[in-house]
């Protein structure tokens, strides 16, 4: 029988499958860092992609902000502005309740018997200070104040008679009159 010596080719059969095994595991190896380097560039990719669009969106939000603080700040003046026209709206409004009154007292006033030196109003109250030639002239005078729509109570403070240069002597009064709620404003708003 021939005997063949199998060895050589099964030590070179063993050669080859290491060198095999050791180019597929490096081949792993290349694989696996080549995948590992496009998966960590694709990270990368969209990592700086979400810190452009976050950039972006920080502009925007400063350029918002900056018009969301240019509206508050016109509203700010326009709420400003309300209350200045508002207060305007009053000044007028007390302007011609004023005049109202004047109008009122000088109508009520007894013709050239009597006259008014100082008149005081405020939101509830008007003071009359006055000179008439006598106590009957100032009753008039009341009767016809409280026959007046702008006013409910008419109280006589005082009186006392005031001499001048001429040895004349005349009736100096003081009225306190109280305002009709409510009366001036509609008599305003209805002339």
């Amino acid at each position: 029988m021939i005997r063949i010596n199998l060895l050589p080719f099964r030590l070179a059969r063993k050669k080859e499958n290491i060198r095999r095994q050791v180019s597929i595991f490096f081949l792993s190896i290349l694989l696996l860092v080549s995948a590992l380097t496009w998966y960590t560039l694709g990270i990368k990719n969209a990592i700086e992609e979400k810190q452009r669009e976050t950039d972006r969106i920080n502009a925007q939000i400063a350029i918002y902000k900056e018009k969301a603080d240019r509206v508050s700040e016109i509203q700010k003046r326009l709420k400003i502005l309300e209350d200045k026209l508002q207060i305007v709206e009053s000044l007028k409004q007390k302007r011609d309740e004023q005049l109202v009154l004047l109008e009122d007292l000088q109508v009520r006033l007894v013709p050239e018997q009597m006259w008014i030196e100082t008149l005081d109003a405020d939101e509830r109250t008007v003071t009359v200070t006055g000179i008439a030639f006598d106590n009957p002239t100032i009753a008039n005078f009341m009767k016809r104040l409280e026959a007046s729509d702008l006013f409910q109570e008419i109280d006589l403070k005082q009186t006392r008679i005031k001499k001048f240069d001429e040895g004349t002597s005349l009736k100096a009064f003081e009225l306190k009159c109280q305002k009709r709620s409510g009366t001036t404003e509609t008599t305003v708003k209805g002339s």
